[in-house]
């Protein structure tokens, strides 16, 4: 039952997406040109070309980001994990800034020339894939959760270092344009480029539903989920895989978008009391999808604007990283 309603909030917040924005489109015409009638010219690009991608991207990036969050606060017993806990959106951060900050928004080797959004896109996907490949090889020296979180940790605060060098030696239009990058929006993803980026998050997805049994059995205790056969290295390594998948390629999309990751899985836990992954990893996903629908419509309800994601999602997710602070204090 909790289910069903779930997917019916995530059914009404993506038709609202579509039929609100910041410019006015009766509902009649957008029904119309979802069925196909090609005469509205600017208002069937504005519902094809801008709001339809927009909430897909929406739903496969809140998807991602909150399953990202659930794998790494199973897998370091650590409620206020979460996708950038292992320095992975900084590692694309990085990747952005070295673009726009020091090659001058345009990336370049012999007749090969990659410049505007692709160059960002590129820079980010990058930047997060070189911050995983170094975890998932210091896993295999790094025995211990806790040792790989904290170095995790460290790296994202090495990258800020770089990021902040690479700020103060840029030019105002090369900050601004980082800033603007940093503050982080669901319609950067055109339709041409939907296939690729749901592709990709899929995939990161499937990774994770593999390690629902796995993960249940770790919640047991280390010791019992090896002495029932449970491959811990090689759990972890595909736990690495999935999360970095999944955030290398929303953020590249997106930018690095706060709080969705780390207060999701708690509010899946609120509303479905239950810690088995077998139910807790779809009831994330569709939380995270609602939550993340849900701040794509805010964002464009003012009108002729659009509002950066990443100046609502604090409003939802603050209040519920301090109540799992305050729970776990008493």
């Amino acid at each position: 039952m909790k289910f069903l309603l779930v997917v019916i909030i995530v059914i009404i917040l993506f038709l609202l997406n579509l039929f609100f924005g910041s410019v006015k489109i009766p509902v009649h015409d957008v029904i119309q040109i979802l069925l196909g009638s090609d005469q509205y010219g600017a208002e069937g690009f504005i519902v094809m070309g801008s709001r339809l991608p927009m909430a897909i991207t929406a739903l496969f990036a809140g998807a991602g980001l909150a399953v990202s969050g659930l794998l790494l606060q199973t897998a370091f017993r650590n409620p206020l994990a979460g996708p950038s806990i292992l320095g992975i959106n900084s590692g694309a951060s990085l990747g952005v800034a070295v673009v726009m900050l020091f090659l001058g928004g345009t990336i370049g080797a012999g007749t090969f020339s990659l410049g505007g959004y692709a160059a960002v896109i590129f820079g980010a996907f990058a930047g997060s894939l070189l911050v995983m490949a170094m975890l998932i090889m210091l896993s295999s020296v790094l025995k211990n959760d806790l040792m790989l979180l904290i170095t995790g940790i460290m790296l994202g605060y090495l990258v800020s270092a770089v990021i902040m060098l690479l700020n103060y030696v840029s030019t105002a239009e090369g900050v601004q344009s980082y800033v603007m990058w940093g503050m982080s929006t669901f319609n950067g993803v055109s339709l041409q480029q939907l296939p690729l980026f749901c592709g990709i998050t899929s995939l990161g997805i499937i990774l994770a539903l593999l390690l629902t049994k796995p993960l249940d059995l770790i919640l047991l205790g280390d010791a019992y989920a090896r002495n029932l056969g449970v491959n811990l290295m090689r759990v972890r390594n595909i736990l690495l895989l999935s999360t970095g998948v999944l955030t290398a390629v929303i953020t590249a999309y997106c930018g690095p978008v706060s709080f969705i990751g780390l207060a999701v899985p708690h509010i899946a836990r609120m509303i479905f009391r239950t810690d088995t992954h077998r139910i807790l990893m779809p009831a994330t996903m569709l939380c995270g999808a609602a939550v993340a629908l849900a701040c794509s419509l805010f964002c464009v309800l003012p009108s002729n604007s659009v509002i950066p994601v990443n100046a609502v999602t604090p409003v939802i997710g603050a209040p519920v990283v301090l109540y799992v602070l305050f729970s776990r204090r008493k």
